[in-house]
């Protein structure tokens, strides 16, 4: 064919491509926005995003490596091998007072790919799940990519800086096309945590409402004032409508590897396992074995991990609540501190000035839903003589 008949394809449409509605209209991520702004400066301290300084420990990566180099590189179980699925039935055993059938546990390429299914699994279109906020913007846009329709109730703001559920809100918010109830507790960006009773009486409403409980349990290790944060899962019978969602990314400090698990009735094995193999076909076998490793020989440093992120909650909050402008309440669970800042009508606007004027970087509080402006999230998993030196710069911006 000549080169004169090359038909060339236009430069621009006058029309858009098309996508669906639910994918076009996603937001742009506040995070995202902030952290590109951070390309501007080489001295950055980022606290925007949710995963400290301390790589992966030996003691999980070894094994992973072994694993690579003894040939598990082929497909695999798609729910997870299962020395891994019996190892995380011991950790439930351990930890939340339940020893569940494998058949109940369903690992996933990652914690965000484990919500993605959920919602898959449980959403018609046009669904509504109603999500407790402030809360992780990734939650929101799982439910409008499966074709749902978030539905926000937010947290009441307690006038020392904490927040607290109004059931009664909750109650209000529930309609025809009420699917689910999402709730993260620990919650990100808030660290707010719901105590048994709360959880009891939602368990009950879910019951007689005909809903799901999604429970985004992730951060359930990181607690400062209790071993770990109250979980649905052991108050709940095997068959309720609950979904618990977890991670090996946080306390294990594996953020990298995307790897999560969840928990679910038994009935839900067979649909899991189906959507696993249409997304991901499983994760990965070597990752997995590492991930065995971190459960059954990781309490340690799940400790070190804890206490770290509690030394660098006592720096922020003493450094930030001197600043007059601030409200902050002294973390109680989660690694963030979520705080206001008086005058704020723009958070965005203001994490990217507060980049460019001190080399902090921090996430937007807008992002986490209307609940949130007027806020900044700064996640303290870092050592805390970076937390500090972060303080240093980002005291005089805020007093």
């Amino acid at each position: 064919m000549s080169v004169s008949n090359v038909q060339a394809r236009p430069a621009s449409h006058d029309t858009p491509l098309p996508i669906r509605r639910q994918v076009a209209e996603l937001p742009v991520s506040g995070i995202q926005q902030v952290w590109e702004m951070g390309f501007q400066r080489d001295d950055v301290i980022g606290l925007w995003v949710g995963e400290g300084d301390v790589p992966t420990p030996e003691f999980i990566c070894e094994p992973a490596i072994a694993s690579l180099r003894a040939g598990n590189t082929y497909y695999t179980h798609k729910r997870g091998i299962p020395p891994l699925c019996a190892a995380l039935v011991d950790y439930h055993a351990k930890h939340l007072g339940i020893a569940p059938d494998q058949e109940r546990i369903s690992v996933t390429s990652s914690g965000m790919s484990a919500l993605a299914l959920v919602f898959q699994a449980i959403l018609e279109p046009e669904d509504e799940v109603i999500l407790v906020s402030p809360i992780w913007p990734n939650a929101m846009a799982a439910v409008s990519i499966a074709g749902g329709r978030p539905v926000e109730v937010a947290l009441t703001p307690r006038s020392d800086g904490g927040f607290l559920l109004d059931l009664d809100r909750l109650k209000a918010a529930i309609g025809p096309r009420t699917r689910a109830l999402f709730i993260a507790s620990p919650g990100n960006p808030t660290g707010w945590m719901m105590e048994r009773e709360q959880q009891r009486e939602v368990l009950a409403l879910a019951r007689e409402k005909g809903l799901w409980i999604i429970a985004d349990e992730v951060y359930h290790r990181f607690t400062y004032d209790r071993p770990l944060a109250p979980s649905f899962a052991s108050i709940a019978d095997p068959e309720d409508a609950l979904i618990c969602v977890h991670s090996f990314s946080k306390a294990w400090a594996m953020t990298g590897w995307r790897l999560g698990w969840l928990l679910h009735p038994p009935s839900m094995a067979e649909t899991f396992g189906k959507l696993i193999e249409y997304s991901s076909s499983g994760a990965q076998h070597f990752l997995q074995d590492g991930a065995v490793a971190a459960i059954r020989e990781g309490e340690p440093f799940v400790e070190e991990m804890v206490n770290r992120c509690r030394q660098g909650g006592e720096i922020v909050f003493e450094a930030l609540s001197q600043c007059p402008r601030v409200t902050i309440a002294k973390p109680q669970a989660a690694f963030y501190a979520f705080f206001g800042v008086e005058g704020v009508t723009d958070s965005l606007a203001f994490a990217k000035q507060l980049v460019l004027d001190c080399g902090v970087g921090l996430a937007p509080g807008s992002t986490f839903g209307a609940a949130g402006e007027g806020y900044l999230r700064l996640c303290f998993a870092s050592s805390p003589a970076r937390i500090a030196q972060a303080m240093e710069r980002l005291v005089p911006a805020l007093k």
